[in-house]
């Protein structure tokens, strides 16, 4: 594995940094998208020094990519700008507000810092399923499990996926590696089937090994399940005007590392322990903070990012959040 530029850096996003192409009621326009890409800025804008591996082109899109990561305060991971063009992700937005996504991309990944570097490792979505580069992704992660602590959230592509009996072997590996695991319930419902349970499978998501699963469920809240607590967790989503949901579940991936960090419950080895010994109420503080981050995001049009800043004002506003 490559040495970092700079020291001090304890989360690294591992995955996709691409341009998404978005279609809206008959107009397009190009954005910065990718959900390993989003996750780094959403914990940058929380205020974690963070860093991003990934795989774009040298070219005027990539280009973009870098200003952004750059201007939202993200280290970039170097050659990371190897491939031969900058990824594509075509998302179309219905009425309702919902993204679904084809892609044009080739997944590799860039000499990796060591484990000893950092704290936390993030990965996800088809960076961790998609060859070449999906092997890497494993390596990276069984070795940060060893040392610290990882996170990992499915982020289902189907059209990069292959079927769910394909996949579902690889993601399942994962899951038995991290420490925390968080799904939507669309990700679930392809994974395992239409009409399964929530509650079952992430129960035997637990049983597979993390300290923390979580299914979110939209307008509908989140379930939520310690390894050492047997209750379920359920909490809310906030009450807010949605402008659509572009990075949704990436504002709530961000938001959820970001309480847990500065809980104490990632970051080391010590605090993988202390995770796996966590009850639901330990946990809470951090949920709820996902839940607002994702919140902001939803309020918004496209993957914003929300500050510190902006989470406190919304609890200064609702103590009961």
């Amino acid at each position: 594995m490559a040495k970092m530029n700079s020291t001090g850096m304890p989360v690294l996003c591992l995955g996709e940094a691409l341009i998404d192409v978005i279609e809206r009621a008959g107009e397009v326009e190009e954005k910065v998208g990718g959900s390993p890409l989003n996750v780094a800025c959403g914990l940058a804008s929380l205020g974690h020094p963070t860093a991003l591996a990934s795989w774009w082109g040298d070219d005027s899109r990539g280009n973009r990519l870098e200003a952004h990561l750059l201007s939202a305060g993200v280290e970039i991971i170097a050659g990371s700008d190897h491939a031969e063009k900058t990824p594509i992700a075509n998302a179309h937005i219905d009425s309702a507000g919902r993204a679904t996504y084809d892609f044009e991309l080739d997944w590799q990944v860039p000499p990796l810092p060591e484990a000893t570097q950092i704290s936390h490792l993030h990965t996800g979505s088809f960076a961790a399923t998609l060859a070449p580069g999906a092997s890497a992704v494993m390596s990276a992660v069984k070795s940060m499990a060893i040392r610290g602590t990882v996170s990992y959230d499915p982020n289902v592509r189907p059209s990069l996926m292959g079927t769910p009996e394909e996949v579902r072997p690889q993601i399942e590996e994962i899951i038995s590696l991290a420490d925390v695991v968080k799904a939507s319930d669309e990700d679930i419902a392809w994974l395992y089937g239409e009409g399964v349970p929530l509650e079952s499978v992430l129960h035997k998501w637990k049983s597979m090994g993390p300290g923390l699963v979580i299914a979110t469920r939209g307008p509908w809240g989140s379930y939520a399940l310690c390894a050492n607590d047997r209750d379920m967790l359920v909490v809310d989503s906030l009450n807010i005007e949605v402008a659509d949901t572009v990075g949704a579940g990436d504002s709530f991936m961000a938001g959820l590392i970001s309480g847990l960090l500065d809980a104490g419950l990632l970051g080391s080895g010590a605090a993988k322990a202390r995770l796996r010994q966590a009850r639901l109420g330990g946990v809470q503080p951090a949920l709820h903070r996902a839940t607002i981050t994702s919140g902001l995001t939803v309020s918004k049009v496209g993957a914003y990012s929300p500050t510190r800043s902006e989470v406190a004002e919304v609890l200064t506003a609702d103590p009961t959040l």
